[in-house]
C-alpha cells in the first residue's frame, strides 16, 4: 500500500502504489481466490513490546517500520536516514522497494537473512505454515521481522510493509506495526487472514513471499547530510508527479528537481551540464547556503509548452518569452529552446534569497544578468559580454545611464520600472567590472557584511574601487563600456 490508507485510496491509480516490491500485483479488477490456509500450529503466544510507533510519510511504509525498531534499539533515527541509506534514486517519486530495503538494512547493520521465498499454489498451505514457523522461531528469539504484504482483499489492493511483532496463540492472531494509520501500534489480525495476504501472486503457480528479518549485527544509523536529504527530495518528487504528464522527465539534481518535456537524455544532460555546473560554481564563488526550499526548474522545450506550464502553475501567461523565477510557486521556468542562459540568471535569485536577504534589486539582477552568458576561468564562473551592451552603449552615448548611486539607490519598485532594460545593463555591466578586475567576489562578501549600515550598496562600492569621486569613476566606466565588443 504504501501511502497512509485513509487519504490515499481515492488515489489509487496514481504511480505511487503497488511499488513495494517493485513488482504489481497481478489480477487487478477481480477478487483473489482464497489461500488455503494450514491448520492452526502449536505455536505458543510470542510478542515484543515497547517497539516504538511510527506512522508513516506518503508511501514510505518500509522506512517507517524500520524507523520503529531501531527506535526500540535506543537508536536516535527517523524514517529518513531509512530512505537515505537504501541508496534510492529519489527521482522515481517512491518509498523503497524490498530490494532497496535490504540494502538499507544491511548499511544500517542488520542480517536480514533470506527476504524471497516461494511457494508452490498446490502446496500453499503446507508451504506457508512452514514459513510462519520460521517466523514465528525468529520472534522468541526477540527478532521482528518486517513483512510485504497485499493491504487488504479488495482486487485493487496495494502491497504494504508491516512490522510483525507478535502472535497470540489463544486467539490465533498476528501482531503487528501499521504504519499507515495513526493508531497503528501492536495491531492483530486472524492468522488465516495474515497468510492470505502475505503471498504476492506474481504468477499462477508459484507465488512470492517476502520477510525480512530485522536481527542486530552493528547497528548503527549515520548523521544526516547538510542540506535537503535524499528523503526530501522522493517526497518531493511523488507530489509533483502526481499531477505530472507522461511526456515529463524527472531528474533530482540537488538541491533542485529538473523537470522536462525534451526526454530523459536531453532533461539529465540540461541538469548535469547547466544546473550542477552553475550550483557548483555559484556555491564556491558567493553562497554558503542552498535555496530555502527544494524548487523545481521546469525545462519546456517551445513556447507552446512553455506557456501551457506556466498557466499552470502561475494562472496567467508568461510576462517573458525566456524564463523566470517565481518564489511563490517555488519553480524556475524555462523555455529552453532559448537557451541556457536565462536559466543560470534564475538559478542565482533563490540563491540571493537565502543567503542575502533584503538584497537590493539592481545587485539581484545585476548578477544573474552577469551570469546569463558566462564561462568558466580559473576554476571560476565568470560573466561574458552578452547582447545587453549594445543597448547599454546607447544608452551611455544618450545620456541616458543613471549615476550609480541613484541606481543603488532605487528600490525594487524603481528598478523593475524602467522599461528600457537600462537599469539591468547598467547593472550588469558594473558588476561586470568588477568581476574583471577580480574584486566581485570580495566586494559581494563587503556587502552582505555591510548591508544594515549600507543597504543600497553604494559605500561598499566605493570603498571596493578605492574611490573618493564615484561621479569620475562612472566616466571612466563608460568609456570603458564603450571599447567592449560583442560579436554574438
Amino acid at each position: 500500500m504504501k501511502l497512509p490508507r485513509r487519504t490515499f485510496v481515492a488515489a489509487a491509480a496514481s504511480a505511487l502504489i503497488s511499488q513495494a516490491c517493485e513488482r504489481r500485483a497481478p489480477g487487478r479488477g477481480r477478487a483473489w481466490d482464497p489461500v488455503p490456509v494450514p491448520p492452526k500450529a502449536p505455536l505458543p503466544s510470542v510478542l515484543i513490546r515497547h517497539v516504538p510507533f511510527v506512522r508513516q510519510k506518503p508511501d514510505f511504509c518500509g522506512e517507517a517500520v524500520t524507523a520503529s525498531w531501531l527506535g526500540a534499539l535506543g537508536q536516535r533515527s527517523d524514517q529518513d536516514a531509512v530512505f537515505d541509506a537504501s541508496g534510492m534514486d529519489p527521482a522515481r517519486g517512491m518509498g523503497v522497494t524490498t530490494r532497496e530495503l535490504e540494502v538499507a538494512l544491511a548499511r544500517l547493520g542488520f542480517r536480514p537473512g533470506k527476504a524471497w521465498h516461494h511457494v508452490r499454489a498446490s502446496a500453499a498451505a503446507d508451504e506457508l505454515g512452514r514459513l510462519f514457523a520460521e517466523l514465528h522461531a525468529d520472534l522468541k528469539r526477540g527478532v521482528p521481522c518486517i513483512v510485504c504484504m497485499r493491504f487488504d482483499e479488495r482486487p485493487d489492493t496495494t502491497e504494504h510493509f508491516r512490522l510483525v511483532l507478535g502472535y497470540d496463540a489463544e486467539k490465533d492472531e498476528v501482531v503487528y506495526h501499521e504504519p499507515a494509520e495513526d493508531d497503528g501500534a501492536y495491531r492483530s489480525m486472524p492468522r488465516a487472514r495474515f497468510l492470505s495476504l502475505w503471498p504476492l501472486r506474481y504468477e499462477t503457480e508459484r507465488w512470492t513471499v517476502i520477510r525480512l528479518a530485522l536481527e542486530p549485527a552493528t547497528v548503527a544509523v549515520p548523521p544526516p547530510a547538510a542540506g535537503f536529504r535524499p528523503a526530501d527530495f522522493a517526497q518531493h518528487v511523488m507530489r509533483l508527479r502526481e499531477g505530472l504528464p507522461r511526456e515529463m522527465s524527472v531528474v533530482v539534481e540537488p538541491p533542485f528537481v529538473v523537470v522536462g518535456d525534451g526526454g530523459p537524455a536531453a532533461v539529465k544532460r540540461s541538469a548535469e551540464q547547466t544546473v550542477r555546473w552553475s550550483v557548483r560554481h555559484l556555491t564556491s564563488d558567493f553562497f554558503a547556503r542552498p535555496p530555502l526550499r527544494i524548487l523545481d526548474v521546469w525545462l519546456l522545450g517551445d513556447a507552446e509548452s512553455y506557456g501551457k506550464v506556466t498557466r499552470s502553475l502561475t494562472g496567467s501567461a508568461p510576462s517573458t518569452p525566456y524564463g523566470f523565477y517565481t518564489r511563490q510557486h517555488g519553480a524556475l521556468v524555462m523555455n529552453i529552446a532559448t537557451g541556457g542562459g536565462t536559466l543560470v540568471h534564475e538559478i542565482v535569485h533563490p540563491y540571493i534569497e537565502a543567503n542575502f536577504p533584503g538584497c537590493p534589486a539592481w545587485f539581484n539582477e545585476g548578477l544573474g544578468s552577469l551570469f546569463e552568458q558566462s564561462a568558466e576561468r580559473d576554476g571560476h564562473i565568470v560573466g561574458l559580454t552578452n547582447w545587453r551592451l549594445r543597448g547599454l552603449q546607447r544608452a551611455i552615448e544618450q545620456g541616458r545611464v543613471p549615476a550609480f548611486e541613484a541606481l543603488t539607490g532605487t528600490t525594487d519598485a524603481e528598478f523593475y520600472a524602467d522599461e528600457t532594460g537600462v537599469h539591468y545593463a547598467a547593472a550588469r555591466y558594473l558588476l561586470y567590472y568588477l568581476q574583471e578586475r577580480d574584486l566581485l567576489r570580495s566586494y559581494y562578501r563587503n556587502f552582505v557584511a555591510a548591508h544594515s549600515r549600507d543597504p543600497s550598496g553604494f559605500s561598499t562600492l566605493a570603498a571596493a574601487l578605492g574611490e573618493r569621486d564615484m561621479k569620475r569613476f562612472q566616466r571612466q566606466w563608460q568609456a570603458w563600456v564603450l571599447r567592449l565588443r560583442f560579436e554574438g
